[in-house]
């Protein structure tokens, strides 16, 4: 459906939105599928390095129980902690995401290419701060530093382009059966 703007036939835009539920849905979605994917490919590219295929998670849950502790909160680090902290952080980051594009105009995900870019950009900035509390935290050396923020970018930027992906498709399916 189509309005047009002031009385200006040069100024239409398409007024039908996603709802935003189906944003969330399909945000909650593809932050689930980007985690397994990024954590399958973390997995695998640890083990054929002949490292420990869970060091990932068990840094992440290591990072959540240094900062529950200065909080005076004790929990365990290690493995699980780490498990839940990625499976519950991906799946709302893509919600916020899902709930974003499906809100606002000028970052309506209308094809691949601007979703996979969006979701890559997105994922890139809003992880920054939580990445930064691990070498903080644990007090790494700047060589494990470098290294930490090297293979988050590449696992975010995997992350970002499953989310893409997702949202995209899912987007342009609920603007299809809008429009029937």
């Amino acid at each position: 459906m189509e309005t047009t703007l002031q009385g200006n036939s040069l100024a239409m835009r398409d007024i039908t939105h996603v709802p935003l539920a189906k944003g969330i849905g399909w945000g909650l979605v593809g932050g689930l599928a980007g985690t397994l994917v990024m954590d399958l490919i973390l997995m695998g590219a640890l083990s054929a390095a002949g490292l420990p295929t869970l060091t990932c998670f068990s840094i992440v849950g290591d990072t959540i129980a240094c900062f529950f502790s200065l909080l005076g909160i004790e929990i365990t680090g290690g493995v699980l902690p780490g498990v839940a902290t990625h499976y519950i952080v991906g799946p709302v980051v893509g919600a916020i995401f899902g709930a974003t594009v499906a809100r606002v105009d000028v970052l309506r995900v209308d094809s691949l290419k601007k979703g996979i870019v969006l979701a890559v950009l997105y994922v890139e900035i809003v992880s920054q701060p939580i990445l930064a509390t691990t070498p903080i935290l644990l007090k790494m050396t700047a060589a494990d530093t470098l290294q930490w923020f090297g293979g988050s970018f590449v696992m975010h930027f995997v992350f970002g382009v499953v989310l893409g992906a997702v949202v995209s498709y899912g987007m342009r399916l609920a603007t299809a059966v809008n429009h029937n």
